[in-house]
């Protein structure tokens, strides 16, 4: 019941309230984790209330007599339910700056420590009865709360209104990203508020403002929602998970907290599993690139790789290879850091490197699964890499990224970490490189025109503008105004021949390998962007922007 019992004991016998005899009689008939406290209180010898008034004296914490305190609607946006629950608090107001709190235990100092950090520095603390704190607490928050009853929630996902607005806030705005199809979300405290921003499209969207009072309520909100970060830690990152359903689908995010100069920032990943359903014609090939495409993943055995920077959909077209080629009488294993989808009928495995699980660890455990494809979330030195070729020269096929700003580069960044000219030669199938560009929203895009610096940047003439259809950004409520709703690929896919092996293994320089391949038909991914540009499918403000380091 209390942190410090003996010490409690020992304060109610010098205030005259409790004797030797008194305590001997009850513990003699202590019940398995009864407190002697408990007994005294239970055998009528002390009152609660009397316990908890020598506690505040020994303490130094002034009482508070809670009988009859009505407490205002405003209190449960002062702390959380969860808090309260966790710390067995209550919220008795403001004064001033300083956040009014009622505890039962003023010798329970990981408690009184951990407060300031989950609530706010400034905090002035009373003491009461565990009964009357949890009377009040129902007062506040409501019983159906207090009891463990589970609320209702609405057909949309929200919660009732009994909730407290700090949680509805957040809630509302999980929702609201999931809604608006935001990749990701941001919170963060500035110095005088706390923005909140949602990545819709590639593109960080300014959405709301929130008092810096409510950063701490907000924070520990989102650490409680994922069950696994600890509320009392600001100083160092956080990583986690949060699942909810809205509307009978399941949304999962990861979480990651990090400590600012103005308080801890976070950056919610929401990870859209309808992604997983997507198949090649949804990632923007054009027909002619996509039949090449799935040519080359149904190969027996060999490598292929996608490239480009982070954030440029390589897991995505990943994962929709592997839906490509699924099949029964295959066996598919994936290596990931970390698995953020489930696939089904597919083997995942996540990398876990403080235990020794490395990529090259797990790729060559997954060899004796006798797997047909495997799946490699990226090949990041020489050991994976040389596992992995190996895996290919042995009749499987791999799948993995890499990081590079164009396809022919792939062999250079082979090269550098370790990897023979002729392994790669070898190996490698084919290397797609890409990028992401947002999409003309379909239902309201207009009639537009190529500007003289559009025309020079993508290297048209006007006389090829003849037959195309070029669209700009319009603005409707399907796409919040802004005119463009999802993204698609711009690809530019090598394949590595029998010409191109040679040339690997008189280890000529990318830019050779790059005009050789571009004389054998490749096409850059400025040229891809050009045929978008000119199909009305985006615009050539986003394909310049997306591929300056292709421009000749």
């Amino acid at each position: 019941m209390y942190s410090n019992e003996t010490y409690l004991l020992e304060q109610l016998q010098e205030s005259g309230l409790l004797t030797d005899r008194d305590i001997q009689q009850v513990q003699s008939g202590l019940k398995p984790g009864e407190s002697v406290v408990e007994a005294l209180i239970k055998a009528g010898i002390m009152s609660d209330e009397q316990v908890a008034q020598a506690v505040a004296v020994s303490s130094g914490m002034e009482y508070v007599d809670l009988h009859g305190f009505e407490p205002h609607h405003g209190l449960k946006t002062l702390v959380g339910l969860e808090v309260a629950q966790k710390y067995k608090i209550a919220p008795l107001g403001t004064n001033g700056s300083a956040l009014q709190i009622v505890v039962c235990d003023p010798f329970d100092f990981e408690t009184l420590d951990a407060l300031p950090h989950v609530l706010q520095p400034d905090i002035e603390f009373y003491c009461s009865t565990p009964a009357l704190i949890k009377t009040l607490q129902a007062n506040i928050y409501g019983n159906e709360a207090i009891m463990g009853v589970p609320k209702a929630k609405n057909s949309d996902g929200s919660t009732s209104d009994d909730d407290a607005p700090v949680i509805k806030l957040v809630t509302n705005m999980l929702m609201e990203a999931f809604k608006n199809k935001a990749s990701d979300i941001h919170v963060e405290p500035l110095e005088k508020d706390i923005r909140i921003r949602y990545r819709m499209d590639g593109v960080l969207v300014d959405v709301e403002h929130h008092p810096k009072r409510l950063h701490a309520a907000i924070i520990g909100r989102i650490k409680i929602m994922t069950g696994t970060m600890q509320l009392d830690e600001k100083r160092v990152p956080q990583d986690g998970r949060i699942q909810m359903s809205y509307n009978e689908k399941e949304i999962d995010m990861r979480v990651s907290i990090i400590p600012t100069n103005h308080g801890e920032s976070v950056v919610m990943r929401v990870l859209d599993k309808s992604s997983l359903r997507l198949g090649l014609s949804d990632l923007g090939f054009l027909t002619d690139d996509q039949a090449a495409f799935e040519r080359l993943i149904t190969l027996p055995d060999g490598i292929i790789l996608v490239t480009g920077p982070t954030g440029s959909g390589k897991t995505t077209t990943l994962y929709a290879c592997l839906n490509f080629i699924n099949r029964p009488d295959r066996k598919i294993i994936t290596v990931e850091d970390p698995v953020e989808y489930e696939l089904a009928g597919i083997n995942q495995v996540m990398v876990k490197e403080d235990i020794g699980m490395t990529f090259a660890a797990a790729l060559r455990a997954m060899l004796r699964q006798a797997p047909n494809i495997i799946m490699l979330g990226e090949i990041r030195d020489l050991e994976t890499a040389s596992i992995a070729i190996q895996a290919s020269l042995t009749g499987h096929l791999v799948f993995s990224t890499l990081h590079t700003n164009d396809a022919p580069s792939a062999v250079a960044r082979l090269s550098d970490i370790g990897v023979k000219p002729f392994l790669i030669a070898s190996a490698v199938r084919a290397i797609q490189a890409q990028r992401l560009v947002r999409k003309l929203c379909g239902d309201c895009k207009t009639s537009s025109t190529l500007n003289d610096r559009e025309l020079r940047s993508l290297g048209l003439e006007a006389s090829q503008l003849m037959e195309a259809t070029i669209f700009g950004p319009g603005g409707c409520a399907k796409c919040r105004q802004g005119g463009y709703r999802g993204r698609m690929s711009l690809v530019e896919i090598f394949t590595v021949d029998d010409e191109v092996r040679n040339m690997i293994n008189q280890q000529l320089t990318t830019p050779q390998l790059r005009k050789r391949a571009r004389e054998l038909g490749m096409r850059t991914l400025r040229e891809d962007g050009i045929r978008k540009v000119l199909s009305g499918m985006t615009t050539a403000e986003e394909v310049i922007e997306a591929t300056m380091s292709d421009a000749d």
